[in-house]
């Protein structure tokens, strides 16, 4: 298909000047000029399908690694608190090195950043396969390896968030963003499916095998190389908005004065932090449930993640048919209710075929909720400071980690089926709480930039 110049002139929004596309976007329903989107808008973006592409292997290969890596560790420790431990050696860095990372996504080109991270986690991830591999491996190789990785993302997680609305304008950016989840998701559905089965195959039925693992891990640092080598092939180049001479210093303050003084723009950021601690929780301990609920291998743990990804790709997919429709707020909030309702029932269940049903919807909502929130504010803050606020974004879900270590502990003292019915009911009080602390999120429409927000009804009586 011919690619075709971009309507996007001078006065483009959001640094979509000179983005070309294979197909005029979307369509215009009759008369009225009602734009519709296409599911698949964005990816006719040269750059775009690039990106998409670069992210697919990225997060195919993280997903695998999660199976593995929790099946490996848990036949180590026997122990839920040691899955957490390693989640929280990850995660932890994007707390403390994410706003340094937004301050560099501003200020310098952002292909490098992407491209220079990427080969770095190819390279860490071919060395881990190597240890595990040849049998050398322990628990504290999970710890240091995630330290390194989670160091490497908080890098360059802001650069590659921030990329998404410049790429393909504002027009299209909830359905790029629904894109990118489907992306994530896609990746939830095949890759634990095939990491469990290629343990299964390489281990002969040997469960404490390494070998098979470290097979597993080998294949990973592949899709790290495809990712290397679709990124390259972009033509963007991310090179930053112009800046009168401030230091690093004054840009990190910079961002965090921003957050601090946009209400709105902090209630998304706890929206996206506080809720999503606790909705997780079932993906992080699904290696405990498992093995202390359904008795399963590795099949069934890849085969109940895959049941997970299924339902959040179906609502990610579902949000990039819909593209850019009103009421986001409400939207967001009547998912994170359907979240807690379903992780509630997950929480409950005793067999394979009804945790995957329930996981299922767990994935559904947590997408839908996730998406929403994650494209109103890049809609929302302005482009030369939207590296930094991803920033914070990661910083925020870096400390994820810490809200899930009690319900790692709840389960080891009383049992993985109490300890995630109470990340249900946290959830669904959590959401409450933020709704009464920040009124304006429910109203928000679109969520573009400059949006007025209406104001709230008076009570009955004043």
């Amino acid at each position: 298909m011919a690619e075709v110049p971009s309507r996007a002139g001078p006065d483009a929004p959001d640094g979509v000047r000179g983005v070309t596309f294979d197909a005029p976007h979307g369509r215009a329903d009759g008369d009225a000029g009602i734009y519709v989107p296409s599911m698949f808008e964005s990816l006719r973006v040269r750059d775009f399908r690039f990106l998409w592409v670069s992210n697919l292997a990225a997060t195919f290969g993280m997903h695998m690694q999660i199976v593995a890596r929790g099946w490996l560790i848990y036949d180590l420790t026997r122990s839920a608190m040691a899955l957490s431990w390693v989640m929280l050696s990850f995660m932890l860095p994007s707390f403390v090195f994410s706003l340094a990372g937004g301050v560099i996504a501003d200020r310098l080109r952002k292909k490098a950043i992407m491209l220079i991270s990427q080969v770095l986690n190819a390279c860490s991830t071919a060395l881990l396969g190597w240890i595990i591999y040849t049998g050398r491996v322990t628990f504290a190789h999970f710890i240091y390896f995630g330290i390194f990785n989670g160091t490497v993302l908080s890098f360059s997680m802001p650069a590659r968030t921030s990329v998404v609305p410049e790429v393909v304008g504002r027009k299209s950016l909830v359905n790029a963003m629904a894109l990118q989840s489907a992306t994530f998701n896609l990746s939830r559905i095949l890759g634990p499916a095939l990491a469990g089965a290629l343990i299964a195959v390489f281990a002969h039925g040997n469960t404490t095998s390494t070998e098979g693992v470290g097979i597993v891990f080998f294949v990973i640092a592949v899709f790290s190389v495809v990712s290397v080598i679709s990124t390259a092939q972009l033509n963007y180049s991310g090179a930053p908005l112009k800046r009168a001479g401030s230091t690093a210093i004054e840009d990190m303050k910079e961002g965090v004065r921003y957050m601090r003084d946009e209400r709105l723009v902090l209630g998304l950021l706890m929206l996206g932090f506080v809720p999503m601690t606790f909705g997780f929780s079932a993906s992080s301990l699904l290696p405990a449930f498992n093995k202390e609920v359904i008795h399963g291998g590795p099949e069934d743990l890849g085969l109940m993640m895959t049941a997970m990804g299924v339902g959040a790709l179906a609502g990610s997919l579902a949000l990039a048919h819909v593209g850019d429709i009103g009421g986001k707020g409400r939207m967001m909030f009547m998912s994170a209710y359907g979240w807690a309702a379903a992780l509630g029932g997950f929480a409950v269940s005793s067999s394979l075929w009804l945790a995957m049903l329930l996981g299922a919807c767990t994935g559904l909502f947590g997408a839908v909720c996730g998406s929403v929130n994650m494209s109103i504010v890049q809609l929302t803050v302005r482009p030369e400071i939207r590296g930094r606020v991803m920033s914070l974004m990661m910083m925020a879900q870096g400390l994820m980690p810490i809200g899930i270590l009690p319900i790692s502990a709840v389960a080891e003292k009383t049992g993985i089926h109490i300890a995630l019915m109470l990340a249900a009911l946290l959830l669904a009080i959590s959401m409450i709480w933020i709704g009464r602390a920040f009124p304006d999120l429910i109203r928000i429409d679109k969520g573009h930039a400059g949006e007025a927000i209406a104001p709230a009804a008076p009570a009955a009586g004043r």
